[in-house]
């Protein structure tokens, strides 16, 4: 067996981006694996990017985040904001599946999207999406087909996210036939209307897609999308390794590179050295993703009630404490940006670096926050555990460092991604290291981190502010964009006052891709789309 997995492994990694038959083969590497093929479990960038090659959503963003139509052609909203009506392509088909008469993919249709919004939800699903229509849809009569192209969603009250919401790899549209043939095995057997067909996948080894011959979309030229004949996802679970394949050319594309290798590639200020040039290109662009140290505010939770950190002062010494611009230069080599702002990161068109003000690097502010609190220059405040994981090791011990020149003792404790996730979801780490990576485009995705009737997650930090609660309550329903993001700003920056968590840095999707390949696009949710790409 052995053997012949090596034998395997030897084949996709030599196999050219185009084969002697003349076919264009994208090949990627996916280091943490994919644990599902299964949009109800598209929870994180490794599934999505899978998910997303095979299936379609009624509404998707577009390069610049403005949501565009997909498998619906186009929309109306009521006059009440809470009935969308949905008017659906009448040329889209299921990827062909045994499960269907003679094999052939049938139409997909409006009892389909209900189907597959209504799966969502469904507790025998057990989706981790299923939080996505809480409180804003009847899970029994918002889901409708009202004839075969047009689907009607119902809201219990106006809510302006749920495009985006829709947008959301979660909504993915499936066949009813086919999950029901597999049942929980569908993860393994996917079947959607995407511009990729489900060929093979050995996993932990490798995952194969197919072009789609039948596939909706066109070019502006009329050809018929994709242009790649196939895709070759690898599971090689060394980021350095992953580089080195790249650079033998024998990936097309990495997203970010191991920390060991990023002075050898890139400079302090980001850009690619010159030995590189030519080489390799990288394309940089926001990523919606926060990077931060959040602050569990429940007294009620362990470990809390004691923690010097109930004291706003000493959260907010911690956020003068440490210098985030010289933090991105020496350990991110500038990928990002420095979290000077509030929570909500640069590239949403709500956020503005004057109107919400946050925190830089002052050491004499810090001091004087430490004093107010009854601890000048650190004297009797005791020692406060951060929890973070092995690759957010260095930005843990860099900020504890000058934390601790400070007067406030910071001792790190690193401890596996998984275990930190379960203990931060039940508030069981006062002081944890934490990214929020928008779901969908819209500021809310981030603002609802802090709404104090959401669990946890999203609320890890178990904020509660009456006053951020009722601006969040009315941001949901305003439909005019200035209003709504003048009230997305207040919120943001009472977020950042009462200080709950300690923001680090704006994230950059770090791209690198082999010169040969061309329409490789990115956008501001990192998403991995080839529809359009060619290998020349």
């Amino acid at each position: 067996m052995r053997y012949l997995l090596l034998i395997l492994t030897v084949f996709l990694f030599s196999c050219g981006q185009v084969s002697h038959s003349g076919k264009m083969v994208f090949r990627y590497n996916q280091p943490e694996g994919i644990p599902s093929l299964d949009p109800a479990f598209a929870k994180n960038q490794a599934i999505i990017w899978a998910v997303r090659q095979l299936y379609n959503t009624l509404v998707e963003p577009d390069s610049l985040l403005n949501i565009v139509p997909s498998l619906a052609k186009s929309w109306e909203v009521s006059a009440d904001r809470r009935v969308y009506t949905f008017h659906l392509r009448t040329d889209v088909y299921f990827h062909d599946h045994e499960v269907f008469p003679g094999g052939n993919g049938r139409k997909m249709t409006a009892h389909d999207v209900a189907y597959s919004l209504k799966r969502i939800v469904d507790p025998a699903t057990a989706s981790p999406g299923s939080w996505i229509f809480n409180d804003k849809v009847d899970p029994v009569t918002g889901f409708a087909a009202k004839d075969d192209s047009t689907f009607v969603l119902t809201l219990l009250r106006p809510f302006h996210p749920i495009m985006g919401i829709l947008s959301m790899q979660y909504c993915s549209v499936v066949p009813h036939e086919v999950v029901e043939q597999y049942g929980k095995d569908f993860r393994k057997h996917p079947c959607g209307t995407g511009p990729f067909i489900f060929h093979y996948w050995d996993e932990g080894q490798a995952l194969i897609l197919h072009k789609n011959p039948n596939y909706f979309e066109q070019d502006a030229a009329g050809t018929r999308l994709p242009y790649l004949d196939a895709v070759k996802v690898s599971f090689v679970d060394s980021k350095g390794t992953e580089f080195l394949l790249f650079r033998q050319g024998q990936l097309d594309f990495i997203n970010d590179i191991e920390a060991s290798f990023k002075d050898e590639v890139l400079t302090k200020q980001g850009a690619l050295k010159k030995e590189w040039e030519g080489k390799i290109v990288l394309v940089k662009a926001p990523y919606l993703n926060t990077e931060y140290f959040g602050i569990v505010m429940d007294a009620t939770k362990p470990g809390v009630a004691g923690s010097p950190l109930r004291h706003l002062k000493i959260r907010q010494a911690i956020n003068y404490g440490f210098d985030r611009t010289k933090m991105m230069t020496y350990l991110r080599n500038s990928i990002g940006h420095a979290a000077t702002s509030g929570f909500i990161p640069a590239g949403l068109p709500s956020f503005d670096s004057v109107q919400v003000k946050g925190y830089s690097y002052n050491p004499r502010k810090a001091r004087e926050l430490l004093k107010e609190a009854g601890y000048p220059g650190g004297r009797g405040l005791p020692v406060i555990k951060l929890v973070s994981i092995p690759i957010y090791a260095d930005l843990a011990d860099y900020v504890a460092h000058q934390l601790q020149e400070m007067g406030i003792p910071i001792q790190v404790e690193i401890v596996q991604k998984g275990t930190l996730m379960d203990q931060v979801a039940k508030s069981a780490v006062p002081f944890f290291r934490g990214s929020w990576i928008a779901d969908y485009p819209d500021a809310e995705s981030y603002l609802a981190m802090f709404y104090s009737k959401n669990p946890s997650p999203p609320n890890y930090t178990r904020y509660n502010n009456p006053a951020f609660d009722r601006l969040y309550e009315r941001a949901i329903q305003e439909i005019n964009d200035s209003v709504r993001y003048s009230l997305y700003r207040q919120m943001d920056q009472l977020v950042i006052n009462d200080a709950p968590v300690v923001p680090l840095f704006y994230d950059m999707s770090a791209r690198f891709r082999q010169p040969n390949v061309k329409g490789l696009a990115s956008n501001g949710l990192n998403l991995l789309e080839l529809r359009r790409v060619q290998i020349e």
